[in-house]
């Protein structure tokens, strides 16, 4: 099924910034509603495309990251990941991304598809990549990241998505397009 353009049945009658950082903005919307009442809407803009990582090496397994996440105040095993400045192609931030958390070289990339990550609060865009014929080299993870690399079998981290064990957006629906690529 392709996206049909439909015309959009809400209405902005203003819109305010209410928040702003370096990494996201906030802004209030007051609007019609598909029904025709007066409503208001949050919206969160991030300021960075969300990147993701499935690096799978010959033997078919693949490269978690694991860290403590400050926002869910819990550890949380994942793809690489991270954010892609505007202008600056996804491609281009997958590979920083993976080298800097894995240490990882990819020999060759490919889009593995085009995300919204939680499209009923934030417009942010997630681009998800599989990466092949890897090389292991040094890592140099951001400051305020303190990863756990572990190689496992690609089937395993899609046990992971199962359990729940693996609960990220960007991991969860990466891990499958990927482990659907290879016929697991």
């Amino acid at each position: 099924m392709e996206n049909e353009k439909v015309p959009n049945p809400w209405k902005t009658l203003s819109e305010k910034e209410v928040y702003s950082n370096p990494w996201i903005k906030i802004s209030h919307h007051e609007v019609i509603n598909p029904s025709g009442g007066k409503g208001i809407y949050g919206v969160v803009s991030f300021r960075n495309k969300a990147i993701g990582v499935v690096p799978v090496d010959d033997e078919l397994h693949t490269y978690l990251v694991g860290q403590f996440r400050y926002t869910l105040n819990e550890y949380s095993w994942e793809i690489p990941e991270g954010g892609g400045p505007e202008g600056e192609e996804p491609a281009i931030t997958a590979v920083r991304e993976l080298r800097e958390e894995t240490g990882l070289q990819a020999g060759s990339l490919e889009l593995l598809g085009k995300i919204h990550t939680s499209n009923s609060v934030t417009d942010e865009v997630g681009y998800l990549f599989l990466a092949k014929d890897l090389k292991q080299l040094d890592s140099s993870p951001e400051e305020t990241e303190d990863i756990t690399v572990r190689r496992i079998p690609l089937a395993q981290a899609v046990q992971m998505v199962e359990s729940g064990e693996i609960t990220d957006s960007l991991s969860m629906t990466g891990i499958l397009l990927a482990a659907r690529r290879f016929g697991i």
